[in-house]
């Protein structure tokens, strides 16, 4: 790994934690809405980025969570094994917009991750939560889908890093 993929990905790391920070309340719960998922999106234009967004996560739950050891294991496994199914889907899928629908899709399939976890630490109603937290997920990278490609046309993601 080179310097400028290191940096890049200690970039999108600090940009990952600056974002939940910023929508702490709103992140952590049964219907999540963490505006920094968008960044789950850069995977689509090099895989590259799959540390600096796994680092993001795991520092974003490891200072804000309030369940930390709980996310420390289900909220990081959900950003590995989504990403990593978008990363081996991306060999089959060349469409930017297409694999951004995926990894949309896959990322809020997985929520079932998240609403394991709450259903363990909260006794939260697992489907309840699953729907909820999935919806959340949906919402936040849907709306990420056009902002993603729009500011890849402006700055090209896949070169920077």
């Amino acid at each position: 790994m080179n310097i400028r993929t290191i940096v890049g990905n200690g970039i999108v790391a600090a940009l990952y934690i600056a974002v939940s920070a910023v929508i702490q309340p709103f992140g952590f719960t049964n219907v999540q809405f963490r505006i920094s998922e968008m960044f789950n999106h850069l995977i689509v234009f090099n895989r590259n980025y799959f540390y600096g967004i796994v680092l993001g996560v795991f520092l974003t739950n490891l200072f804000f969570s309030p369940i930390v050891a709980y996310d420390l294991v289900f909220g990081v496994a959900h950003s590995v094994i989504s990403l990593l199914i978008t990363i081996a889907a991306s060999r089959y899928i060349k469409n930017v917009i297409g694999l951004m629908v995926l990894n949309t899709a896959v990322f809020t399939f997985n929520m079932y991750i998240i609403a394991f976890e709450l259903k363990l630490a909260f006794n939260l109603p697992f489907f309840f939560t699953w729907l909820t937290t999935a919806a959340g997920e949906l919402v936040v990278l849907a709306v990420g889908i056009p902002i993603m490609y729009a500011l890849n046309k402006r700055v090209n993601m896949g070169k920077l890093i």
